[in-house]
């Protein structure tokens, strides 16, 4: 092993007793960019992995045979209870993961173990006790083999490993929220970036290039040169185009507002289908679903799907159609359109705060977002230890310290598993007795299992402080009536959910909670002729909700893209030249 902590690459490490050649042989691809051990077995894995970590250095795979035979090395750790008599190689990851608790996890299978290793390994990938097994490559170019081997090595880069190219380079001591905000916004939209010290020899030069009053943040964007924004919708704009970049007096056949499953649904369909499309997006695209480490139940995704990825390939797959998207700019108003003289309707106006565009067809999708705690010094600390949401960004920097999950959904779930990387331990606070209730089975079974996850149920927060930033939390025990006080590095609050439906005009009918009714549920007075809308229609002609907006929704990423697809052809029937 060579190269300082700064500059060697990342470890994929082999454990193999029988087939270590043919695997060194086929990673010989990633050599460039991998340093590449092998070892026999898992007391030289330990030691070699220890070693790497006491250096700096960083395991980004540990790549284990399933024909491991001697995986718990004599005297060195004293298994759970649940160890005992289990397959060798689930032992070797327990092992392992204490030491590099980041890194992505993977079996290789020979052929002639096939039948016998998947049943027996089929409980523990279950429970996420590792992230794929693969059948060992038997001939030249297995790119079914080497697609999960690289998915692996990109989860891990995007969450672990950091950005080598840096599109943006932003100068911060890294002590304000805005600097976050940031981060995490231009992580979800998969735009890499870098953040410097102002002392370090990156942060000198960019502040040689500001001519302005000295601030922190800066931002250094190659094309535009160095400015100070003041929010991260500044940065969002600079980056991926404002509203007024479009034609004003252009109507669009389709403006879908929100680019959460739902929005980049309706955007690929509708492109696909012809219609002039644009998608408007408050923040970054994905929506709520996109601060998701790791969906693993979503369909066609056998290894699971961080949000973002899912988020930026639907983006993408847009754009190939002809998709216009506008993240960062917040929908202010829609004004509908109206029946002219002649029958027909006026185009609907959709206001944000940086210009208006006119649509023929609106797709209202901006999902939901978190409800808020609503404790006063909490709500101070937002950014500075407390985040809404996963924050992706914010994880990595809990390394070593205990934080707390607030929320009993499977956002809470994937948050608490992802951050279980990073942080020394994880506590899931829920009002409820248990999980079970609103939380998937995969994700119960993931934390009974992890270490590192406990759940404290009954409990819920009800104050919190610090100097500069959250250091503790109070506790109130519902069970008991206790209040207890305990010391934390970060509180992430996923909290149920609250339409984005202010914007909308009263003609928009809704539910108590603010949530868009459609179809059947619209109110009796609103149906036409004695029928109801259509089943995603609103109650305003040409205005459509698909997604965690819309009444009566289920609140799960499939079922919301599959909404946002079947809302096009009800789109395209409005737009005929009877359908109005």
């Amino acid at each position: 092993m060579s190269g300082s902590p700064a500059t060697r690459h990342p470890v994929v490490l082999l454990v193999s007793p029988s087939h270590g050649d043919a695997l060194m042989e086929e990673f010989g691809r990633y050599q460039r960019d991998y340093e590449l051990h092998l070892t026999r077995s898992v007391d030289e894995a330990l030691a070699l992995t220890s070693t790497v970590s006491a250096e700096g250095g960083r395991i980004a795979m540990f790549v284990l045979d399933s024909s491991l035979r001697d995986a718990v090395p004599p005297g060195t750790v004293e298994l759970p209870t649940e160890y005992v008599g289990a397959d060798p190689a689930l032992v070797a990851f327990s092992l392992l993961r204490t030491v590099v608790p980041t890194a992505r996890r993977l079996v290789v299978m020979p052929w002639e173990r096939f039948r016998e290793d998947t049943e027996a390994l089929r409980a523990g990938l279950a429970k996420g006790k590792f992230d794929g097994h693969l059948l060992m490559p038997r001939g030249l170019r297995d790119e079914e083999f080497h697609q999960a081997v690289s998915e692996l090595l990109s989860d891990w880069n995007a969450t672990v490993g950091g950005h080598v190219v840096e599109a943006l380079r932003i100068v911060s001591d890294g002590t304000d929220a805005l600097t976050l905000g940031i981060r995490d916004h231009l992580d979800r939209m998969g735009m890499p970036h870098g953040v410097h010290h102002p002392d370090s020899p990156t942060g000198r030069e960019v502040l040689a290039a500001w001519t302005g009053e000295p601030t922190l943040p800066l931002v250094d964007a190659f094309e535009r040169g160095v400015y100070a924004p003041r929010t991260v919708r500044e940065v969002a704009a600079a980056t991926f185009g404002r509203a007024e970049t479009l034609d004003a007096e252009q109507v669009h056949d389709l403006v879908v507002v929100g680019a959460g499953p739902a929005g980049l649904a309706a955007a690929v369909y509708g492109a696909s289908e012809g219609l002039s499309t644009v998608v408007l997006e408050s923040d970054a695209v994905g929506g709520q679903a996109g601060t998701s480490s790791m969906i693993r139940n979503y369909l066609g995704f056998p290894r699971g799907v961080s949000g973002m990825r899912l988020a930026q390939r639907a983006r993408q797959q847009a754009i190939r159609f002809g998709t216009r998207f506008l993240p960062g700019w917040e929908v202010t108003e829609l004004v509908p359109g109206e029946v002219q003289p002649d029958g027909s309707r006026s185009p609907h106006r959709v206001r944000t705060e940086d210009g208006e565009l006119r649509a023929r067809a609106v797709v209202v999708s901006t999902g939901v977002s978190y409800r808020r705690l609503g404790v006063p010094a909490i709500e101070g600390l937002v950014g500075l230890g407390v985040h809404y949401g996963s924050a992706m960004t914010a994880a990595r920097e809990t390394e070593g310290q205990d934080v707390v999950v607030v929320g009993g959904g499977n956002s809470a779930g994937q948050a608490a598993i992802h951050l279980a990387r990073f942080a020394r331990s994880v506590t899931i606070m829920v009002r409820r007795p248990d999980l079970r209730s609103t939380m998937s089975d995969y994700l119960v079974n993931e934390i009974e299992w992890n270490p590192r996850v406990d759940v404290q149920p009954c409990s819920q927060v009800v104050d919190g402080g610090g100097e500069s930033r959250l250091q503790w939390i109070d506790v109130h025990d519902s069970s008991t009536g206790a209040v207890t006080r305990r010391e934390v590095g970060g509180l992430f609050l996923l909290l149920g959910a609250e339409p984005h439906c202010e914007w909308l005009p009263e003609a928009v009918a809704k539910d108590p909670r603010g949530f868009v009714l459609t179809g059947r549920d619209v109110p009796r007075e609103a149906w036409v002729g004695g029928l109801p809308p259509e089943n995603l229609a609103t109650t305003v002609p040409g205005v459509f909700a698909a997604g965690d907006v819309r009444a009566g929704s289920m609140k799960r990423v499939a079922a919301a893209s599959g909404e946002g697809a079947s809302v096009v052809p009800l789109v395209h029937a409005w737009l005929a030249p009877d359908g109005g």
